[in-house]
């Protein structure tokens, strides 16, 4: 029997943060190219130090996409960042693109060719999953270590608050009672300051608002331990601190350690990479099945190989809260849509240059966005799960 009664910790990270840097930048590239082209490959990683940026990978796509513009784009996203420190500023940071060719033998893999359907850019295992802890029906502790990031970039952008740099952490602990989070046990935040002669002390001033803000008022007791900025001092950030790379914060990326994850990350890939697609539709099918009310918990798991289009296996549990059996809902679900990467693409409408804005605070739990963005946040399925499932499920 699962544990009823424990503490759970998510953390998250801001935009400024090294490796989310070099996420957003690798997500720019993805965008530009499917502007141009939404057929167009890209595999692109970044790398930022101090005053450096590199950006690699493979891709396939215009010839007008150039390696000057999409240094610019690097650019242009450093400083909306809000990077102007001296060791890290967005118009004299030193960038080198190294982007060539996607590999032939990768390519006659995944695309269509005669009566084979464009297959699988790779072999791995992704999943999705959905539970009744939030609104947005994601797990508790990771949904409010982004918000809180996401309320404090919005006051320093704003001008609100001048004095917070970019880099910035948090770390939220929930105590759960009858499997239900009830209370905030801890929060952690260390955020980079402009005013060196600040204190911790000075920082909290500055962020419990927003911290409160950000979390269920219910939840923060006078038992509440705080840790804002503990270690003192943090001028000095961003990739001049600490070196980023694209795709080192999955875990960010998803669901905070509540649920399992593949091992692969989203950031600089085009929607083909069932990395990133497959994971966008099982959280879109773990969604739907706990809206429609058979579930209170979701994980679904599918898996890949490369250059083959169809699933090698779609797996769902629902932690023994389903209102029908998991085989049942399994079966239901490869009716509702082609899990195909193809399949995926069209039915979530992924060919699009929406990613650049999933770079931080989170790929899911977001609102699904006019123009297609977040499509794998709509709840659109329901109706069609009650009908498939309506004699077990009644």
């Amino acid at each position: 029997m699962a544990r009823q009664s424990y503490y759970f910790t998510s953390e998250s990270v801001s935009e400024g943060h090294p490796d989310k840097v070099c996420d957003r930048i690798s997500d720019a590239i993805v965008d530009a190219f499917l502007r141009e082209m939404p057929e167009a490959r890209v595999a692109a990683e970044t790398m930022a130090t101090t005053n450096k940026l590199i950006i690699a990978g493979e891709t396939r796509g215009p010839a007008s996409i150039t390696k000057e513009y999409l240094a610019h784009l690097a650019r242009l996203a450093v400083r909306d960042i809000g990077y102007e420190q001296d060791g890290f500023h967005w118009e004299n940071v030193d960038i080198e693109v190294l982007l060539h060719d996607q590999s032939v033998d990768i390519a006659q893999g995944v695309d269509a060719a005669g009566e084979k359907d464009e297959g699988a850019g790779d072999q791995g295992i992704m999943f999705g999953y959905a539970c009744r802890e939030t609104p947005e029906l994601m797990p508790a502790p990771i949904l409010y270590s982004h918000k809180i990031l996401k309320l404090l970039a919005e006051a320093r952008k704003s001008g609100n608050e001048p004095t917070l740099g970019p880099d910035a952490k948090s770390q939220v602990t929930v105590r759960y009672e009858d499997g239900k989070p009830v209370a905030v046990s801890s929060i952690v935040l260390s955020t980079q300051h402009i005013d060196p002669t600040m204190t911790s002390a000075d920082v909290r001033d500055v962020v419990e608002p927003y911290i409160r803000a950000a979390l269920p008022a219910e939840w923060i007791k006078p038992e509440t331990v705080w840790h804002i900025n503990p270690t003192g001092k943090f001028v000095i950030g961003g990739p001049d601190g600490d070196c980023g790379l694209t795709g080192r914060k999955i875990i960010v990326d998803t669901y905070g350690g509540a649920a399992p994850h593949g091992g692969g990350a989203f950031s600089g890939k085009d929607p083909t990479k069932v990395d990133r697609s497959a994971a966008y539709a099982a959280r879109y099918l773990a969604k739907n099945v706990v809206a429609a009310d058979l579930a209170d918990r979701c994980t679904i798991q599918l898996s890949y190989a490369i250059g083959i289009a169809e699933p090698q296996s779609v797996f769902v549990d629902t932690h023994g809260t389903g209102k029908a059996s998991n085989e049942a809902i399994e079966r239901a679900l490869r009716q509702v849509m082609s899990l195909t990467p193809r399949g995926i693409r069209q039915h979530l409408s992924l060919n699009k240059p929406i990613y650049e804005r999933t770079a931080a605070y989170g790929h899911f739990g977001r609102e699904a966005e006019q123009d297609g963005g977040f499509s794998w946040e709509r709840v659109d399925l329901v109706h069609t799960l009650h009908q498939l499932l309506e004699k077990e499920y009644a």
